[in-house]
């Protein structure tokens, strides 16, 4: 490659993301998924597109992919909080193993007696399709305010389940029969057990480093939390573990461990996933020819109902017997078996290992995605309404930055309090912070002033608040708690950093 090329590279990357960001936009007002407009993009620009770009390396496609799903996984990880999804490990994790298993088994059976695929063919395609997408499912919960426990399943589960169907689509895709079948349920927990004992072993140490050294310049902070959630994925592959289960429980480690300039972290790690989601979706775009795919269309559609009516909804009531969830909310998990990228990229691994009519398998599956995510995606915000799972109005949580101030020994906090928050019309002193933590200055409309004890905070202010190391935590979890439940917060029960007399101080 020569610099006259890069240069073009340059170009049409920086173009292709600069249409990307505008597709946000329109698909965001017209209710149409974005990795659709991706797709779209991609197709525009391959053989049978405009660009007329010969793009056939699904080898390529595969370890971009791969690297993609591994930077998706950790901004959804570091999004995930713990009080949320701790409730919903054991539903989701059974839906991860149990309902994986028999969403592969009942979809399988449909492609092979309804569209006469060969046994390896549909048990592969049934593989591929029972995994719901990390990055689909994380981009419509920012959408639809479902309740915590309900959303805590989602999120765990498409977390999960990934790493249990890559292994499986692995074994099945080898050349020759699936010998010693009946123990891929144990190496498969072998493998979840290595990634995530790795995972939760890389995040607790990055997070101890990160809030014990103080970097010199906040900008690092971002790095280096992708960094070491790169490193969790890196790890527990090369252990022979879960490298994907790695990365989320990394990642969703650090995002709970409240590392300084956290906000800055997030933007930085949403960013990052953007163009992971971007480019990924693109390249899957350019590897399908489009006008080889009419005759994968029906056996697409067939196998997509039996999926989407049968195999899921089945999954979600047989994994989901013993813990008694309401129908309402089976009905919505049956729904949000959402796909979108990584069936596509799983499919490409049939065809890096050359299986028979690997090809028809990777198109079937793209047709699957497309018709259903147009299907599924946009009507599930309706679905949660009709069923009455959308969640009313609550107290917004605060944005609490953390900037630490290595020489004097303290944090310097910066809250943001946002409009739905109660923390409106408190005083300074009714927050009662533990002793070593202070307000020292309130930013208001531009303007900025030191409080005296009885200012009353509104919505839209920033303060500026020092604390110690000692009280650091409990300061933060006070401050929170206020924003919840305003003045009475201790009374209403939520966390109460502070105590009635200032002596409750968090430790590090």
């Amino acid at each position: 490659m020569t610099v006259h090329h890069l240069n073009q590279l340059l170009l049409l990357c920086s173009l292709v993301l600069l249409v990307a960001v505008a597709a946000v936009r329109v698909s965001s007002r017209s209710g149409l998924p974005s990795l659709l407009v991706y797709l779209g993009i991609g197709i525009a620009m391959g053989r049978d597109g405009v660009g007329a770009i010969p793009f056939t390396n699904a080898e390529l496609t595969q370890v971009m992919g791969y690297a993609a799903l591994v930077v998706i996984l950790a901004e959804g990880g570091l999004g995930t909080k713990w009080k949320e999804i701790s409730p919903a490990l054991p539903a989701a994790s059974s839906l991860a193993l149990v309902g994986v298993a028999v969403s592969v088994g009942v979809t399988a059976a449909g492609a092979h007696y309804l569209c006469g695929l060969e046994w390896r063919q549909a048990l592969i395609i049934g593989a591929v399709v029972s995994s719901t997408d990390a990055a689909a499912v994380f981009s419509v919960l920012r959408k639809v305010p479902l309740p915590a426990r309900l959303k805590g399943v989602l999120e765990a589960e498409s977390g999960f389940n990934d790493a249990p169907v890559v292994i499986l689509v692995v074994a099945l895709s080898t050349a020759g029969p699936v010998e010693r079948w009946y123990t891929l349920p144990g190496v498969i927990l072998l493998e979840l057990a290595v990634g995530a004992a790795i995972g939760l072993a890389v995040g607790w140490l990055g997070s101890w480093g990160l809030r014990h050294v103080a970097l010199p310049a906040s900008g690092l902070y971002p790095i280096a939390v992708m960094a070491i959630a790169v490193t969790a994925y890196a790890a527990g592959a090369l252990a022979h573990g879960s490298g994907f289960l790695a990365v989320y429980l990394a990642a969703m480690t650090l995002g709970n461990a409240k590392l300084p300039h956290w906000p800055a972290t997030r933007g930085f790690a949403e960013g990052i996933g953007w163009i992971a989601q971007i480019g990924m979706f693109v390249l899957l775009g350019l590897l399908v020819t489009p006008h080889e795919l009419g005759d994968d269309v029906l056996p697409a559609l067939v196998i997509g109902l039996v999926l989407t009516m049968v195999a899921r909804p089945l999954s979600v009531v047989v994994s989901l017997a013993p813990f008694r969830m309401p129908w309402q909310e089976q009905t919505l998990l049956s729904w949000a078996g959402l796909r979108g990228a990584v069936p596509i990229i799983l499919a490409t691994i049939p065809m890096v290992n050359g299986v028979d009519a690997s090809h028809r398998i990777f198109n079937i599956v793209f047709i699957l995605v497309a018709v259903y995510t147009l299907v599924q995606g946009p009507t599930l915000p309706w679905l949660a309404r009709v069923l009455r799972l959308g969640e009313g109005p609550e107290a917004a949580d605060l944005g609490i930055e953390s900037a630490p101030l290595e020489r004097l020994r303290g944090h310097l906090l910066s809250v943001v309090i946002p409009g739905g928050s109660r923390m409106h019309g408190v005083e300074i002193n009714e927050l009662r912070l533990p002793a070593g933590a202070a307000v020292t200055l309130v930013v208001r409309e531009g303007k900025s002033f030191v409080p005296l004890p009885t200012t009353v905070l509104r919505r839209g202010d920033e303060l500026l608040v020092v604390a110690t190391d000692q009280v650091r935590d409990a300061a933060e979890k006070r401050l929170r708690a206020v924003g919840q439940g305003g003045k009475l917060a201790g009374w209403l029960g939520l966390g109460d950093g502070a105590g009635d007399g200032g002596g409750a101080h968090g430790t590090r």
